[in-house]
């Protein structure tokens, strides 16, 4: 893996291609965003975006989002995918922070995790975008390219975002998940655009003529669990 030097220096070379990384989910309180995030699972944040608008304007927050029923609320999320998992997690969660948090999103992780499918991706972006707490959110494209480039070395979310926020300071975290994120939509791809890459000479994929580096993780015993946003 590389120094946190060096990992400090690569993102700020991909703050420059990508500047003024954000998360492209439309929200506009801590509840919204909320919202949004566990809808994005395994959906896109623009087809989310457009779901979000009407859902809001019936929902508005925690309060109103409690009385509705999963089989209401699911025509409104349909094509968000998963519509019947996240339409229960939804009413659940709402439900949580009405009994639990007075209607309003709690700024802590191990509260939010507690949240019905919430899970530590989700909680980092609402703390991170929301809450102004610093939180580094790791999706798919975190995953692949801080890996790919070598400033992780773990295909487990949890790990990768210890050793990202290890080398970067606070106030630094969410920015830079945004700004992998970006990197992994827009030129690390599954099929990467190398050429296009601001990090080309700094990246370990490309230095193996692209190809991939196995990681591992500690073996565990597979359970079933209920669907959750990562």
């Amino acid at each position: 893996m590389k120094t946190a030097g060096d990992t400090r220096s690569i993102l700020d070379a991909l703050e420059s291609q990508h500047p003024g990384a954000d998360t492209e989910l439309h929200y506009r309180n801590a509840f919204e965003l909320l919202v949004a995030t566990i809808l994005s699972a395994q959906s896109t944040d623009r087809r989310v975006n457009l779901v979000t608008p009407a859902l809001f304007k019936r929902y508005p927050d925690a309060g109103a989002l409690a009385k509705a029923t999963p089989g209401r609320l699911e025509p409104q999320i349909h094509s968000t995918g998963f519509f019947r998992a996240k339409s229960k997690a939804l009413v659940a969660m709402a439900r949580a922070l009405v009994r639990n948090h007075g209607g309003n999103v709690p700024a802590d992780m191990d509260a939010l995790t507690a949240l019905p499918g919430v899970g530590r991706k989700t909680a980092n972006v609402v703390l991170g975008h929301a809450l102004g707490i610093p939180g580094l959110p790791v999706d798919r494209h975190v995953l692949r390219v801080a890996n790919r480039i070598g400033i992780a070395g773990s295909d487990d979310p949890v790990v990768v975002e210890r050793q990202l926020t290890s080398a970067l300071p606070p106030e630094r975290w969410t920015r830079a998940s945004d700004t992998l994120i970006l990197h992994g939509r827009r030129i690390c791809r599954p099929k990467p655009l190398c050429d296009e890459c601001a990090v080309q000479h700094e990246c370990e994929y490309f230095q193996r003529g692209g190809v991939a580096e196995p990681v591992t993780r500690p073996h565990r015993k597979a359970r079933r669990v209920a669907p959750q946003t990562p």
